[in-house]
């Protein structure tokens, strides 16, 4: 073997205190946290947001799950590491660059994961087993089920579903059935998006895709996005046309279904492209697609609050 058959060993660059703590605020994804704003869900379509008492559990349930999500993130770099030093953007992660050391992000993600569950002690016994359950799911995502085609899918789509169950956990309020259904069918959608997005990236760059998306095609993605679309837009409909019967307003709650079906085609234009990764991502550098969901809250919230 010659020296150049001998694998390079990852260069540890130098290590501050200031700059590990931006590494671990940086592995934390502060701008993922514009997710959990699903919290609010729940208690904004059953008319409930502006009861005494709910925007103070909800301001809980938010940081609880910011707190867990940041945690998840932490052990999910600490754990691929190697992985990602072979990715063309994952390489520059800090844990995977060498900036914050995998015992410090583990250590730190403890932290944070025993936080969310004793802040969630402040709102309800309900908002603790759902992060306690999100907790669960996502650390069996990091550790297995990241690499079992399908389940993948499902356990980052339940990630979404579970932050808008806990916004009526925190709060008491019950959830119907077009809620949950818009809400799993929504994340599922997001979800199958992303895994598209990141197919097209390791076509057009070479990059190593992880070890689930070898089992899929970009038609089979399709048709999990195409059907969980369908299955969405149907079920927000029907939803809609409950609310018309419920609030007694014939008026906004159909005209709601407008924007959403426009922002669903939107947000479809934005994943096919191959340019969107991360739901977050598609939100925040989407105009059009912010301006509809404007439209859509505007008129949802004239249908149930007028």
């Amino acid at each position: 073997m010659t020296s150049t058959d001998v694998p390079a060993q990852h260069e540890v660059p130098h290590r501050s205190p200031v700059g590990m703590a931006l590494g671990v605020l940086k592995t934390m994804r502060p701008r993922q946290w514009v997710k959990n704003v699903l919290v609010l869900a729940a208690p904004f379509a059953s008319g409930d947001l502006l009861m005494p008492g709910i925007v103070t559990n909800l301001a809980i349930a938010f940081v609880a799950f910011s707190l867990a999500a940041s945690g998840i993130y932490l052990v999910n770099d600490a754990n691929d590491v190697e992985a990602d030093r072979a990715h063309p953007t994952k390489r520059n992660r800090p844990i995977a660059a060498g900036i914050v050391p995998p015992k410090l992000a583990v250590a730190v993600a403890v932290l944070l994961l025993a936080g969310a569950l004793a802040i969630s002690f402040i709102a309800s016994w309900g908002l603790v087993v759902v992060v306690a359950v999100y907790i669960a799911v996502q650390l069996s995502y990091c550790f297995w089920l990241k690499h079992q085609p399908v389940l993948d899918i499902c356990i980052v789509a339940s990630g979404f579903l579970l932050r808008a169950i806990a916004g009526g956990a925190a709060t008491d309020i019950p959830l119907s059935q077009w809620f949950l259904l818009v809400a799993g069918f929504g994340s599922l959608f997001m979800v199958a998006g992303k895994r598209y997005a990141e197919m097209m990236l390791a076509e057009r760059t070479g990059a190593k895709i992880r070890k689930s998306l070898e089992s899929y095609s970009a038609s089979y993605l399709r048709f999990v996005w195409a059907l969980s679309a369908t299955v969405l837009i149907v079920n927000y409909s029907l939803w809609a046309f409950q609310i018309r019967e419920e609030q007694h307003n014939p008026i906004w709650s159909a005209v709601s279904i407008v924007p959403f079906v426009v922002a669903v085609l939107r947000y479809a234009v934005d994943v096919d492209s191959g340019n969107g990764g991360e739901p977050e991502e598609i939100a925040l550098g989407d105009r059009v697609l912010q301006v509809l969901a404007v439209l859509w809250v505007g008129t949802l919230t004239l249908a149930v609050y007028s």
